[in-house]
């Protein structure tokens, strides 16, 4: 028997003589009861000289074992397949698991009785009937998985009972393979603003800076085959040796790096509705907007770590690549947990590193010395925007009408002295709610202070 996600693969092998006990293994209430009927005759006709019933009992007693082993050996000529639809499916979103089962023999198969195993938080496990498969034939099934938490949820290995034509034995055999559905946070769509950081003069946050200044500021390179000779610079040729030419103007992308804080001492509560939930989904939403808008974007959390395969200036991309950068974030987002961290000291020292982009952070409960860390953040960004997920605030009952920021705060405050823009965020407030209310929190600190926006 074969079955995979992706195609058919081979089942476990076993020797004859286990193969044969596990067939008698499998055998059904009435492959029994004919064995002991069989058995029983056979007895009765050497007690009684019957050689009629005999013959009767050899009958009974024959057909379990032989359907057994028929169907035991058959059991290669099934394959399976299964495909997922999406593969990476937001939190909360439903996606359809298909499955296939076809009949490689010549032989037409009996009943069929198909099982997947998926994880509990993923729903019931399915399970289908089917009826007899022609030789050659195939028979597809689908069903639907959903889940609120996200991670990485394996689907398999698929399951099949096989049974014979005459119901004297049922065999179980598992595929070999299996898939695995990726549930990432959720995604809002946010309006756009304008942001600290971004260049200035080109398109959607790009502008094109040319590499030299004047004559004596040219760095030269190497010439390459198609270069344009007019771009030769002569007097670099003459002092290499070689053949050099000015570099091209480079593009010069915003930078957007997005903080978050995963310290498990900074977060109350657990499950879907849980502030860590609400700042990894709006870390998503921030990175995908970004993206969008042509930002070069980077995913930093209080550890100091990055996602694998990130550049220098982070990720960029353009159609395709875009969507493939952000599948990437997604699925670093889909497993990322809490940390053993109690401080920011590690984020503070990649930011000190160096960057002069827009921070976006995510903070859980901060004390006065992680809100003095937070605060010394600042200094290198070109603006500077902060969620707070304080418990203080998060844990309270929602109303209808959101309530002022905590401006009182001294914590907070500290951040807004810095120049970060602080947004408290309550519970069950959406995440593009939250970042128009950073929009209107920042367009106030402007006009008071008679400066332009820069968001």
């Amino acid at each position: 028997m074969a079955g995979g996600g992706t195609g058919p693969a081979e089942a476990d092998d076993r020797g004859d003589s286990g193969g044969i006990r596990t067939a008698l293994a499998g055998l059904t209430t009435r492959g029994r009861s004919f064995l002991a009927a069989g058995i029983a005759a056979g007895v009765c006709a050497y007690v009684l000289g019957q050689s009629d019933l005999l013959r009767v009992g050899l009958l009974l007693a024959v057909l379990p074992p032989v359907c057994a082993t028929v169907l035991y050996r058959t059991r290669h000529r099934v394959a399976g397949s299964r495909r997922l639809s999406p593969g990476r499916v937001p939190a909360g979103s439903e996606a359809r698991v298909h499955l296939r089962v076809e009949n490689i023999s010549r032989l037409p198969t009996g009943l069929l009785m198909l099982q997947d195993r998926v994880p509990y938080v993923l729903g019931p496990r399915p399970r289908f009937v089917l009826d007899r498969v022609e030789a050659g034939g195939r028979r597809e099934v689908s069903y639907r998985v959903r889940s609120d938490l996200r991670g990485r949820y394996p689907l398999g290995p698929l399951q099949l009972r096989l049974t014979d034509p005459f119901g004297m034995c049922e065999l179980t055999r598992s595929f070999s393979s299996y898939d695995t559905l990726t549930v990432i946070p959720r995604v809002e769509p946010l309006p756009p603003v304008r942001f600290g950081g971004e260049a200035k003069g080109y398109g959607e946050g790009r502008q094109r800076s040319p590499a030299v200044a004047g004559e004596d500021d040219v760095i030269p390179r190497g010439y390459r085959h198609g270069d344009d000779l007019r771009r030769v610079h002569w007097r670099s040729t003459a002092r290499h040796g070689e053949l050099m030419v000015r570099r091209e103007e480079q593009p010069q992308r915003s930078r957007c790096t997005v903080l978050l804080d995963t310290r498990g001492v900074a977060f109350a509560g657990a499950g879907p509705g849980s502030a860590f939930e609400w700042a990894v989904s709006g870390a998503a939403s921030v990175l995908v907007h970004m993206l969008e808008r042509g930002f070069s974007v980077r995913l930093l959390t209080d550890t100091g770590s990055a996602v694998p395969g990130e550049g220098a200036d982070g990720f960029t991309g353009a159609g395709q690549e875009t969507a493939d950068t952000a599948g990437l974030l997604m699925d670093t987002l889909a497993v990322i947990d809490h940390s053993d961290g109690t401080d920011l000291s590690r984020a503070y020292d990649v930011l000190r590193g160096g960057g002069d982009g827009l921070l976006v952070a995510f903070f859980g409960d901060l004390d006065e010395e992680q809100a003095a860390v937070a605060a010394r953040m600042r200094r290198r960004s070109g603006g500077a925007l902060a969620f707070v997920l304080g418990s203080d605030v998060w844990l309270r009952e929602p109303t209808d009408v959101p309530g002022p920021l905590d401006g009182g705060d001294e914590r907070l405050q500290l951040l807004r002295e810095a120049g970060w823009t602080v947004v408290s965020v309550p519970r069950a407030a959406s995440v593009e709610e939250m970042w128009r209310r950073a929009d209107r929190e920042r367009s106030g600190v402007v006009a008071a202070s008679g400066g332009e926006g820069t968001w």
